[in-house]
């Protein structure tokens, strides 16, 4: 639970809080790279590149899936993981302490697949398939996800799954709008820990998608 919690802590900093609130280094948080292409209000048409995760299947409910993924990988790249070798000085002296420590990242991912939830963190761009160290929990796996065209669209609020929905639509509806088509599930993506009030907290819709004409 402590290393939850730590894990917690560093993963304030999606860019929406002043540095009166959040320290310089926490709001230097890695995120998933990509070039905004269209921007359209609330809506982005989003190019993001080929990038590492950490994915987790959980048969959960949608909020009980979130927390259960989370816990998961967040373990993992606290020192769950076969590696022996320490890449940080300032991780606190632990019986895990040999183990290696991944620095977060954002957003945590989560997808609906085949009545499951795929939840998934991203890995620093500095690590490789080769170099990552390998999951102590078999429920944990690595892959490349290949780059891939997304619409997006930002929200803040609450995580409930009746708030997740509304924008699922309503970006399904800007989809269609501007002459894309849909071609994967939906993904929620949080940038936020539970503890971040509600009103300040970064949530995105991403859907996977081609466009219809030239």
């Amino acid at each position: 639970m402590k290393k939850v919690m730590r894990c917690l802590m560093i993963f304030l900093g999606a860019g929406i809080l002043s540095n009166s609130l959040v320290p310089e280094d926490v709001m230097a948080l890695e995120e998933a790279s990509y070039r905004v292409l269209e921007r359209h209000g609330e809506f982005e048409l989003r190019q993001y590149d080929s990038r590492i995760v950490a994915e987790t299947i959980v048969e959960e409910e949608f909020d009980a899936a979130g927390n259960e993924g989370f816990r998961r990988l967040a373990a993992y790249i606290n020192g769950k993981n076969r590696k022996k070798q320490s890449i940080s000085m300032t991780a606190p002296v632990s019986q895990e302490q040999n183990a290696e420590k991944i620095p977060m990242t954002a957003p945590v991912n989560q997808q609906k697949q085949n009545g499951t939830w795929r939840i998934t963190f991203f890995m620093p761009a500095k690590y490789t398939l080769e170099t990552l160290p390998e999951p102590v929990d078999d429920r944990v796996s690595l892959k490349r996800v290949p780059g891939s065209l997304m619409a997006a669209l930002k929200y803040s609020g609450t995580w409930s799954r009746k708030r997740y929905e509304q924008r699922r639509l309503r970006l399904l509806s800007l989809i269609e709008q501007h002459e894309l088509k849909p071609v994967g599930e939906p993904v929620f993506a949080r940038y936020n820990p539970p503890f971040m009030p509600w009103f300040l907290r970064r949530n995105e819709v991403l859907i996977s998608v081609e466009r219809t004409t030239d």
